[in-house]
Order: C-alpha cells, then structure tokens, then sequence
C-alpha cells in the first residue's frame, strides 16, 4: 500500500527522501497498491509543484501497471468516516484514512509513508500495527 509522500518523492528529485523512495517503488516486489484518493492527492501535488511533465509521468506509471490503484468500495466509506471521526485529533483525514481502509480490506501489512506521525499511531483492525515503509 502506498501513500502520497512515496509518490511525490520518487518524482521530485530534489525531495530528500527521493533516493529511498525510488529505490522503494523500483525494488519492492509488488503488488503496489494506491487507494484512488491517493491517487488524486498525489497528483495535485506533482501538478502544483512538478508541472505537467511530472504530472504525466506519474500518471504514465498507473498506465504502465507499475502503481494499482485501488478503487473506494462503498463500505469502505464508513470505515474512513470512522478513522477520521476516531483520530480527529491528528487529524487524520480522508486520503489517510483510505490507506488504512485499502489495507485492512485487501489484508496488507505494509505501508509505503513518509507520515511516521499519523501512521504509527493509527490501529487497523486487522495486525498490531502496520510497517512502515521506507
């Protein structure tokens, strides 16, 4: 399962955590997963702060197969309500919620993040705690 700050720093080079990341996302074995609204909030970023250019080539690696993206079940939007209702402190936010949701769904273990604060405090239903990426 992969998150937008993976996402955003394997496209900009001058992102400190671009070589981990892209080593990541070119070494991991797959399947890498990202939840459509990851999806969407990494392509705004790369779009605003890349430009088009960089905007297509992420968008190029979801048509390559490189990136799954992961649609939104209708029962996973009562799960994301309930995460962004329960961690309203964070706050945890939809996109983030989603991740969680995608992976306690599909029984993934391991999350492609760059945000330890939400992350790691932030209990799925399905394992202890998830592990974090890079």
């Amino acid at each position: 399962m992969v998150d937008a700050g993976p996402l955003y720093a394997y496209v900009d080079a001058d992102d400190r955590h671009h070589e981990s990341c892209l080593q990541l996302l070119e070494t991991h074995p797959g399947p890498l997963i990202v939840p459509m609204l990851v999806v969407t909030e990494a392509d705004y970023l790369i779009a605003t702060r890349l430009g088009v250019e960089a905007e297509a080539r992420f968008l190029g690696d979801l048509a390559a197969g490189n990136l799954i993206a992961e649609p939104v079940t209708p029962s996973d939007w009562l799960r994301i309500a309930e995460l962004v209702v329960t961690y309203r402190d964070l706050p945890l936010g939809a996109a983030d919620a989603s991740v969680i949701t995608a992976a306690e769904r599909l029984g993934v273990h391991q999350v492609a993040t760059l945000d330890r604060r939400h992350f790691s405090v932030v209990r799925p239903r399905h394992v202890d705690a998830l592990e974090l990426l890079p």
